[in-house]
């Protein structure tokens, strides 16, 4: 890969850290698309000290982490119950057009994580779905609940609920955001009863 090219590619990678996502920082500060990258690859790699995880090749999902996203740094995020499916394709024919122009050892690594990730059918593959989900759920908790659409009450106890099931660990860790999730509405929005 050129120099040029190397640059090209960090320099469209990092639209991510000024992309904002629906949630906000514990400082108030709108989450970015890196933020929220970056904290999933970090949990692949605490995770790969886990014994249900020994055969799973985190390296893998760290990659598939870091570059999940990056479809945004030309559409922008858009909060999946807002997202159609046309802005789906489009983010999806864009990133893909852009891995298209990489040299090809580049091309080749990145089309084959793209297509497992589209897949879901390894371990590798759902690990990074699953925590791809559970932390969004996490950055909505650590969000102030007055950013809370009326809708995310419900959503944030079922959103991802189907990515976890494949992982003991996963819904463990699930069954603890959820606690996190109802003592926070509890608190902090007492008159709001579960639906």
């Amino acid at each position: 890969m050129t120099s040029q090219k190397f640059l090209e590619i960090l320099k469209q990678a990092a639209k991510l850290k000024v992309t904002p996502r629906h949630c906000y920082t514990e400082k108030d500060r709108a989450e970015s698309v890196a933020d929220h990258s970056w904290r999933i690859a970090l949990m692949a790699m605490l995770l790969s000290g886990e014994e249900e995880f020994q055969d799973v090749n985190m390296d893998r999902v760290i990659r598939m982490c870091l570059i999940h996203d990056l479809g945004e740094s030309f559409t922008g995020d858009i909060p999946t119950f807002e997202k159609s499916d046309a802005d789906t394709q489009t983010e999806d024919e864009l990133f893909l057009n852009w891995v298209q122009s990489f040299p090809e050892a580049q091309r080749k690594e990145w089309q084959s994580l793209l297509a497992e990730m589209e897949r879901l059918e390894t371990r590798e593959a759902k690990t990074y779905k699953a925590l791809d989900k559970l932390e969004a759920l996490i950055s909505h908790n650590e969000s102030d609940i007055a950013t809370w659409l009326p809708l995310e009450y419900d959503l944030q106890l079922t959103y991802g609920q189907e990515n976890v099931q494949f992982s003991e660990y996963l819904r463990a860790f699930r069954q603890t955001i959820d606690a996190w999730t109802r003592k926070k509405i509890a608190e902090e929005a007492p008159g709001h009863t579960e639906q």
